[in-house]
């Protein structure tokens, strides 16, 4: 996966087996509908702006997709939309019929990759057939998986050896996908993308240890902790991160993120302060 720095200097990487390069930072939307909706949109579009072209929405998001609709509506060919089936609806003509029900909301005739949401009810022998259905018809560039253990990417890879990325559950207290999952990722050419990027309400404060490392080091960089924390979570060829921004200001502060060059020294600082543990039964997931 070839690295490239671009306009507004994102950073900007070939994502798995798509024919695509996406920005490493990202722009996810789980409750951005909770927000002002003339501030969520305008934070897309100035993601757009700064080549921040990775969105990540999906049906389980409520009115997500219909934010994601307007923030690219004639910006379509910048962005690279990323959206998903409910385990619920994932059979092969369910997981169709929620493909179209998507593309109605975001306003477009295709996605660039669609995903599995988690493993669910149908086998996935069926959901792979549907999105290969809808690859062929053109509806989806490409597809993947989000919350898949390596027995569950085993598994689906027997079927298709199709699966762009894996998106999972990754910020700094929670590295439990560096014991196996990113190993097997990168193995097999299948991208990484984490959500959550600053723990979902739980991101070390100031007055921690772990939040005085974070501040050190951004402070070395004219940078935020969150920041660092992004740039260390992209750290690898293999890594992307998509973290939420309801404001323009705060899209702004994501994307610089990749400018951010930590050294090998501040890596292992990062790495000391927030160790990833013993490796869990499972998966952890929110």
């Amino acid at each position: 996966m070839a690295t490239q720095t671009l306009s507004a200097n994102m950073v900007w990487r070939r994502f798995g087996s798509a024919k695509r390069d996406v920005s490493v930072i990202g722009q996810g939307t789980w409750y951005i509908d909770d927000a002002d909706r003339a501030s969520a949109i305008a934070a897309l579009r100035r993601g757009l702006d700064l080549g921040m072209n990775h969105i990540d929405t999906a049906e389980m998001y409520g009115d997500a997709e219909l934010v994601v609709g307007e923030a690219i509506d004639g910006r379509r060919d910048e962005a690279f939309v990323v959206s998903k089936v409910l385990p619920t609806h994932a059979s092969r003509q369910g997981t169709i019929a929620s493909c179209e029900r998507s593309l109605a909301r975001l306003r477009t005739d295709r996605l660039d990759c669609y995903l599995l949401h988690w493993r669910g009810p149908y086998p996935l022998e069926d959901t792979i057939a549907a999105f290969e259905d809808l690859r062929r018809d053109g509806k989806i560039l490409s597809w993947g998986v989000s919350n898949f253990d390596v027995a569950d990417l085993e598994e689906a890879w027997l079927i298709s050896d199709r699966i762009t990325c894996n998106q999972i559950l990754y910020h700094l207290e929670e590295r439990a996908i560096e014991d196996a999952v990113i190993p097997w990722c990168e193995a097999h050419g299948v991208a990484i993308t984490g959500y959550s990027p600053f723990g979902h309400g739980r991101f070390p404060g100031p007055r921690t240890a772990r939040g005085r490392v974070l501040a050190e080091i951004a402070a070395a960089h004219h940078a935020t902790p969150r920041q660092v924390a992004l740039a260390f979570l992209t750290r690898r060829p293999s890594l992307f991160t998509i973290p939420k921004a309801s404001s323009p200001d705060h899209t702004t502060e994501n994307a610089r993120a990749a400018e951010l060059p930590l050294t090998g020294a501040e890596i292992a600082r990062i790495d000391g302060a927030f160790p990833r543990g013993r490796r869990p039964h499972g998966l952890p997931t929110l």
